[in-house]
């Protein structure tokens, strides 16, 4: 069985099966060591989904978000996780980086040597090959995404210092640093027209109109996970919480997806080895 290992580093539970989740499910079935690093607890999380917004389910929140992400690492396959220990600092609109509108004990405001110390001993401890993370604007201004993204840049380089943080174990220099979420106008522009082609109304529509003209796709690695699309619906489906099973992303079927653009698409950020681009698997250069 392989033994690489890929890391994938999280803000909130749930984020693990919309992000990458299918790249997981692949690689695990077929041998690869997958973990997921999760950085709060998702207890400021709304419910998302009108069938659970019923008497008693705000009030376990915290439990209850344990509980959907254990079930979603089941339909996955990873049966590592591991808890950075953070409260969740909450959604805020249009978030400018002023820490104040944040609690003062959540993740976003906790120091970030503290933080970063936390991932380092994880990742020293269970030796990862490849970490995935976000990239630097968190995929989408959320306070906890972007937070994520600092601690897990600077840890892919402070977990190989001995000098650093020496009290974390011995060092450890992960190979590959990924960013998860890469989209490119194409694939969107490509999966709006196969909707309207089909009469499915087209989630996609206000995206590419506030879409930069300009914007150069990131995307370096392209994973195929037509086979395990539906495996990832299912693992989001666990969060009934956060998703709406009648919500607008799951008009577009997972059929529709695997024919149009089956794969999942990452950004390699820094790399320890040669590899040529584009890649077809985040282990590229290492096998």
């Amino acid at each position: 069985m392989p033994e690489l290992h890929a890391m994938f580093v999280h803000a909130h539970p749930d984020d693990e099966s919309s992000k990458g989740a299918a790249t997981m499910a692949r690689y695990a079935k077929e041998g690869y060591r997958i973990s997921v690093v999760t950085c709060t607890d998702g207890a400021a999380g709304d419910i998302l989904n009108p069938a659970m917004d019923r008497p008693g389910v705000a009030e376990r929140m915290l439990e209850i978000r344990r509980e959907e992400l254990e079930r979603a690492l089941q339909i996955l396959g990873v049966r590592e996780q591991f808890d950075l220990g953070y409260p969740d600092s909450g959604y805020v609109e249009d978030f400018d980086g002023d820490a104040t509108k944040l609690a003062d004990d959540c993740f976003y405001n906790a120091p970030i040597d503290e933080a970063t110390a936390r991932l380092v001993r994880i990742i020293r401890a269970e030796r990862p090959d490849v970490l995935v993370t976000y990239p630097p604007d968190g995929g989408y201004p959320h306070p906890d995404h972007i937070r994520c993204h600092d601690i897990c840049a600077a840890a892919f380089d402070l977990a190989a210092d001995a000098s650093a943080y020496p009290e974390a174990g011995e060092p450890w220099q992960a190979r590959k640093l990924y960013y998860v979420g890469a989209f490119s106008r194409s694939k969107v522009e490509a999966l709006h027209q196969a909707c309207l082609q089909r009469g499915i109304e087209s989630p996609f529509s206000e995206w590419l109109e506030r879409w930069d003209p300009d914007e150069v796709d990131p995307s370096t690695t392209h994973v195929d996970v037509g086979e395990y699309l539906a495996t990832r619906s299912q693992a989001l489906l666990a969060h009934a919480t956060q998703i709406d099973p009648d919500g607008m992303w799951f008009r577009v079927p997972d059929d529709l997806v695997r024919e149009i653009h089956p794969w999942e698409d990452y950004q390699l950020a820094r790399g320890e080895v040669s590899t040529d681009l584009p890649e077809d698997s985040l282990f590229a250069g290492l096998e």
